[in-house]
């Protein structure tokens, strides 16, 4: 089913407003799960363009989906709509903790957040392996990529050292 450019632009406006802390674990629920705009398959081949180009993976899926759909005018609009209502609610929480963030009880709310979106990303990636159902070579190329995450070993190292083994490894199985 392909969306109206305004579905396309009130989705990723729900993304944006509702995917605090992991925007692309909403996204992937309401694409795939809720709308069956996407199969797993395409919002996984998204989410890996939107990883590896510089810049906001959620803003890179955002604009391929975008794309897909309606070119360069739906790349647009899903992009204002996942940025045009968090930049409002961002503008309004910054000057709050321009004012609070000092208060220890301020600092333990955002830790807990920050906690629960990390657990959103592992849970949206634990999804999708299963889904997928990734062979043995792409499921060890991925959990030598989160290894070398933890070493803090920087992107473009982890992107030239494993993108060589995944591509082999997704062209090995697509035989």
């Amino acid at each position: 089913m392909t969306p109206s450019r305004t579905q396309l632009f009130l989705a990723y406006l729900r993304i944006g407003l509702t995917g605090f802390g992991g925007v692309n674990a909403w996204a992937r629920q309401l694409l795939v799960e809720k709308k069956g705009w996407l199969t797993d398959q395409q919002y996984a081949e998204a989410l890996g363009v939107g990883q590896v180009l510089p810049g906001p993976n959620a803003l890179n899926c955002a604009i391929n989906v975008g794309t897909r759909f309606h070119g360069a005018a739906g790349a647009a609009l899903a992009a204002i709509g996942l940025f045009a209502g968090p930049m409002a609610v961002l503008l309004g929480v910054a000057s709050l903790y321009d004012r609070y963030g000092q208060i220890p009880l301020v600092r333990a709310v955002l830790t807990g957040i920050a906690a629960a979106a990390a657990g959103m990303v592992l849970g949206t990636a634990i999804k999708m392996a299963i889904k997928l159902r990734p062979t043995a070579m792409l499921l060890a190329t991925g959990l030598l990529a989160l290894l070398l995450a933890l070493l803090r070993v920087p992107l473009p190292l982890v992107l030239l050292g494993l993108a060589p083994l995944g591509i082999w490894a997704a062209h090995r199985t697509a035989r």
